[in-house]
């Protein structure tokens, strides 16, 4: 655990400009009369480097690698287009049981047709044919 920035006590904050813990107004205080600046940026290398490490693989766990290709899915960015998709999305992402949902929006053609495109990214047809 790290300690305050000021005096190596037990910190309870963070300086909101360079991020380093503090643990009290003083502190805060006696950190800011010193001019500090936000952290340096990791290089994109070294972000394509640290690699998703999943608590629960499975063989349907898809590589990131292949996740990286939905960025660059015309098909896909035209389903996110539809505001409705997006909803759906936003309450998946904040539901404690989305696999619960995701069996009602399965339902849903617009939904189907997100699916669809994210399948057709990670796992394309030559690849399904060939099992």
């Amino acid at each position: 655990m790290n300690s305050c920035i000021q005096c190596g006590g037990i910190p309870k904050y963070k300086c909101p400009t360079c991020l380093q813990p503090y643990c009290s107004v003083l502190c805060c205080k006696e950190h800011k009369e010193r001019p500090c600046s936000a952290p340096s940026k990791p290089e994109v290398n070294a972000l394509k480097e640290t690699s998703i490490n999943y608590e629960f693989p499975t063989e349907d766990t898809v590589p990131p690698e292949k996740l990286e290709l939905l960025k660059e899915s015309t098909e896909l960015k035209k389903c996110l287009e539809n505001p409705h998709v997006r909803t759906i999305l936003e309450l998946l992402d904040k539901s404690p049981h989305p696999d619960e949902l995701i069996q009602k929006y399965m339902q849903e053609p617009i939904f189907t047709e997100f699916v669809d495109a994210c399948l057709n990214v990670v796992e394309p047809e030559e690849t399904v044919d060939k099992l």
